[in-house]
């Protein structure tokens, strides 16, 4: 048992996790999910974009790691016409619903803050499709294809940013 102890703590410390942060997970966040998924701004889209086929679903959930606990939400979106356009779209429409630009972000960079939260418009490519395992989607990778995530950290002290 002595042994079993001190092999679990130096596997803390080599890795540099504490005890504490090894029993950290997303227990308790159902409620945070359940916000995050609602947000208005998952919602908002440009005329003509449409709910890409298999995302109907708001995807939204927690992740632990290292012991940083995040929840997100995310939407994606297949739209005929151009990035410019989407970018567009977000900056009017984000800053409407009460979140601010990143000023830390690159002026190209659509990220943006509220509160706890961060927010990104993310462009799709066939590569990032397949790695995901998406598969070749011409719907998301012809014009704009995209997707809305926002993440909050929980309890961890991490400020929200880009």
């Amino acid at each position: 048992m002595l042994l079993l102890l001190a092999t679990v703590l130096a596997a803390g410390t080599l890795t540099g996790c504490a005890l504490r942060e090894l029993t950290r997970d997303c227990g308790g966040t159902g409620g945070r999910v359940k916000e995050m998924a609602a947000l208005g701004i998952l919602g908002s889209r440009p005329a003509g974009a449409t709910v890409a086929r298999g995302f109907e679903e708001v995807d939204a959930g927690c992740w632990a790691d290292s012991g940083d606990v995040s929840v997100y939400a995310g939407r994606t979106y297949a739209f005929p016409g151009t990035e410019a356009q989407v970018a567009a779209h977000y900056r009017t429409a984000a800053v409407r619903d009460g979140w601010d630009p990143e000023p830390e972000a690159p002026s190209d960079d659509l990220c943006f803050v509220k509160d706890d939260m961060t927010l990104r418009i993310v462009f799709l490519t066939a590569e990032g499709l397949a790695e995901d395992g998406h598969g070749n989607r011409p719907d998301l990778t012809t014009g704009a294809g995209y997707s809305v995530n926002a993440d909050s950290f929980m309890n961890s002290g991490v400020e929200a940013g880009c």
